[in-house]
């Protein structure tokens, strides 16, 4: 058995490829979420906020001695920081990003490009991950798993 987590692709490079692709279409056929708004007022604290979330996500693994990137070993399940509300943080920033970019530039296909990498995120990703960590640690998962919401 590998003792890692089966995910489909690296979710940073999915993540970014969706982004890249939401805004070759932005650039292409121009189409804004709310035309004549400045959304650019709520995307450039979301994009902020996702950008906190992720840093404070990556110094919990650090703190745990645990690697972030999922194509190695888990040592430990982490539950304190931003994993005491959420099990994914760092994917949820992921999404928070796109969403805050999305805002910024106004752009309805950045926007729109956020429901393939949610779905690649949870199904190709954090379902995979749930099934290993659950097969390492059993019940000690299973009660985190119970305790803390997948997202937020």
């Amino acid at each position: 058995m590998k003792d890692h987590a089966d995910v489909v692709g690296r979710p940073p490079a999915v993540t970014v490829a969706a982004l890249g692709a939401g805004v070759v279409l932005h650039l292409l056929v121009p189409v804004e979420i709310v035309p004549g708004v400045p959304t650019w007022v709520l995307g450039i604290p979301l994009a902020m906020v996702s950008l906190a979330l992720f840093l404070l996500s990556v110094r919990e693994f650090s703190r745990h001695g645990t690697p972030v990137r999922g194509t190695e070993a888990v040592t430990t399940i982490v539950a304190t920081g931003p994993y005491r509300f959420s099990r994914n943080p760092i994917y949820l920033s992921f999404v928070l990003l796109q969403l805050g970019i999305a805002l910024t530039a106004n752009s309805a296909w950045i926007l729109l490009m956020v429901i393939p990498t949610f779905l690649y995120l949870s199904i190709g990703v954090i379902d995979r991950e749930e099934s290993y960590l659950a097969r390492k640690f059993g019940d000690e998962y299973r009660r985190y798993r119970q305790s803390v919401r997948r997202w937020m």
